[in-house]
């Protein structure tokens, strides 16, 4: 458990060293989006459905630092750098990427009992971290939007 939060930990550090292509605003805005999503997701799948959690059954003050940790950090990074200028291709394999970095992640989470599953498979987070990503760049772009109507 404690790789994790070094693991955690580590991208805070580099998403907060990293040049900035997003405004504060925008960070701000994305960073508590991807936490309350997150949030959300899991109080959905984890505590409603029990089909995965955190360490054990229930709340967990542990699970909750990691969710504000990780999810914040993640969509910071995945958005500073996403190549909204390129051509889809390029959009598509840099989401790709992402995913797979996240599979990656989840998987070493359950490795180490941090993260359980009950009835949830890996490929599941497979399938949806595409459309997850794909919800983090709709919602800088509606920020955007918003910031430039006002």
């Amino acid at each position: 458990m404690v790789y994790v939060f070094v693991l955690f930990l580590f991208l805070n550090i580099v998403s907060f060293s990293v040049p900035k292509s997003l405004s504060r605003v925008e960070i701000y805005a994305t960073s508590f989006f991807a936490y309350a999503f997150g949030l959300t997701t899991d109080v959905v799948f984890d505590l409603h459905y029990d089909l995965y959690g955190y360490l054990s059954p229930g709340f967990q003050w542990l699970s909750m630092l990691a969710i504000i940790m990780y999810f914040p950090s993640v969509s910071f990074l995945f958005l500073n750098f996403f190549p909204f200028h390129k051509r889809l291709r390029f959009k598509i394999t840099y989401i790709l990427i992402w995913s797979v970095f996240s599979v990656g992640i989840e998987w070493l989470t359950v490795q180490t009992d941090f993260f359980y599953y009950n009835g949830w498979k890996l490929w599941y987070s497979a399938v949806l971290y595409p459309f997850i990503f794909l919800i983090l760049v709709c919602n800088l772009k509606l920020v955007r939007r918003q910031i430039a109507n006002l």
